[in-house]
This record gives structure tokens, C-alpha cells and sequence, in this order.
């Protein structure tokens, strides 16, 4: 018979492709992983994972399970959340994954309102790109997760937080600096400076504007919005900055000019969980305290 132990155990060394990281995930010794996999290959008679010495290799038949596992296991998941809030346990630890462009700018102003509304609730929070948020919503490694639309968000369920517009950023004495009548025309032409491929916010400024295009493919990209915002500051080229960085600070102390761009199409910051989650009133309260939060800052 396969067991829900053995699914995680098979999900847990999918993860890691190491049988020792797997083990602690899980929890247990590593030689009662590898048994408990071993049950599992027997009782099913196939062979889910290639070991050797230096690495460890899903079959194609295990890749396979291990995505028909994850689906169960979060499956499980859901019904005992459910069967807690019927018993009035109620959910005290939450799981919630955001993207780096909006975590460090909303989430430390707005732990103090959610501990002051759940006072038992403990917030684990995981920073990753769109992709992995999603992949970890969906296998159940996290319940909530914050991202930018648009982007292709399959069948979760979302709720708007806010609007997120944007500012151009440039050097002190730039060109565009104070321009009222900035265009994508004109931002066309300019050195555009971007985040590294896999953050949503690269394709969300270029998509700002309808004449916008992409830098060339050797261009530099940076991996974080500050870094983005020091290169600007060193003359290498101008940034459209979302609002949401810049209300919380993120210009201060930097010798860079701002623009306002009323007429960029701004993107759409939105909360996320699985449709088939029993907390999904809970979530709701939730975006709410981000919203207000999110109003306080402008």
C-alpha cells in the first residue's frame, strides 16, 4: 500500500536530488528514506529515482509520480486545513511567498497590523520570482503568495492589493529629468536599465509603454532594485522604479532624479492562494490589512 509518508519522502528527494537533504527535510535518518522509497518502488514495481554515488537522477516514471504525489499531498493538505477550521483550531502558522520587487518594501510595515489582528498567527516568508511561487503554491509548500500581473496565474484565486505605478529614474542633469511630457517614444530611444530575466517587473516596464523595446541582449541587467538604482546613480543609464519601492524609501540617500509617469500602464500587485484552500475569507482579511497599508505609505 503507498503511504502519505512515502510520497513525501519521494517529493523531498525530487526537491533535493540528495537522499541526505531529503532525509532532513523529512525529518528522518537517511536509511529510513531510502527504505521507505525502496517500499515504494517494490510495491509499485518500478524504479522512481537513479542513485550513484555522486548524484541521484528521477526516472521518467518518477518524475511523473512526482508530480501525481505533489498533487495529493497538498490535496491532504487542504482537507485537514479544513478539518481544523471546523474545529475551530483555525490556521496559526501561514506560509506566504512574494516576489523581490515588492516583499522588503511591504511586508515590514505591515507585520505589526497583521500581529495586531491575529496575534497567534506565525508568518513564514519565502522571497522567490513569480515561477517558483507559483510552483509553490500549487504543491502546497506555500498557502499565500504576492505577485505582479499581468502574468499567467492559471487557476488560482487572486485578489487586487493595488495599482503599482512607476517613476523614471535618471542621473542628476539627465535629459528626461523633470520632464513633464515624458513618452515611450522618448524612452525608446534612452539607455534602459533593467532587472535580470525571470523578474516579472522586467517585462511589466516594458510593458509601460506600447513603444518600448527591449534592451540589447548584451546589455547589462541587474539582480535587485537597489542595484538597479546605483548604476543609474553611476550614469550608466535611466530605470523605470515602481512607486511601491520608492514610497518606502528606496531613493533616499541616492543623487538620482525622479520623474513621474502618469500615463505608464501600471502593474497589478495582487494575493494569491489555491481555489480549493477553507481559508480563503481568512486571505481576504488579509489583503485587506495590505491595502491599508499600502494607502498609509503614499
Amino acid at each position: 500500500m503507498t503511504t502519505l509518508r512515502q510520497l513525501r519522502f519521494l517529493v523531498a528527494v525530487a526537491d533535493t536530488l540528495n537522499f541526505t537533504r531529503a532525509a532532513e527535510i523529512c525529518h528522518v535518518t537517511q536509511p529510513t528514506l531510502s527504505a521507505g522509497l525502496k517500499e515504494l518502488e517494490d510495491h509499485l514495481g518500478i524504479i522512481v529515482a537513479e542513485r550513484s554515488k555522486r548524484r541521484v537522477m528521477l526516472t521518467q516514471v518518477g518524475e511523473e509520480l512526482v508530480r501525481r504525489a505533489r498533487t495529493v499531498l497538498t490535496d491532504v493538505a487542504d482537507m485537514e486545513a479544513v478539518a481544523r477550521t471546523q474545529a475551530g483550531v483555525g490556521q496559526a502558522d501561514l506560509r506566504l511567498g512574494v516576489i523581490p520587487t515588492v516583499g522588503p518594501f511591504l511586508i515590514p510595515r505591515a507585520m505589526p497590523m497583521l500581529r495586531q489582528v491575529w496575534p497567534e498567527l506565525r508568518l513564514f516568508l519565502r522571497e522567490e520570482l513569480t515561477e517558483r511561487l507559483l510552483e509553490g503554491l500549487a504543491d502546497g509548500r506555500l498557502d499565500l503568495i504576492i505577485i505582479a500581473l499581468p502574468y499567467d496565474t492559471s487557476s488560482i484565486e487572486t485578489e487586487l492589493l493595488f495599482e503599482d505605478g512607476y517613476q523614471l529614474a535618471t542621473p542628476i542633469g539627465h535629459s528626461l529629468a523633470g520632464n513633464p511630457e515624458v513618452t515611450g517614444s522618448l524612452l525608446a530611444g534612452a539607455p534602459l536599465l533593467l532587472l535580470e530575466k525571470g523578474h516579472c517587473l522586467q517585462r511589466h516596464a516594458l510593458e509601460a509603454y506600447a513603444e518600448m523595446r527591449s534592451p540589447p541582449g548584451d546589455a547589462f541587467a541587474a539582480t535587485s532594485l537597489p542595484t538597479l538604482l546605483s548604476m543609474v546613480e553611476e550614469g550608466l543609464g535611466i530605470t523605470l522604479l515602481p512607486q511601491l519601492a520608492i514610497d518606502a524609501g528606496i531613493v533616499r540617500g541616492q543623487s538620482v532624479s525622479l520623474t513621474p509617469l502618469p500615463t505608464a500602464c501600471p502593474r497589478k500587485v495582487v494575493l494569491g492562494w489555491r481555489s480549493t484552500s477553507p481559508h480563503a475569507e481568512t486571505f481576504r482579511r488579509i489583503a485587506d490589512v495590505f491595502r491599508t497599508v499600502r494607502a498609509l505609505m503614499s
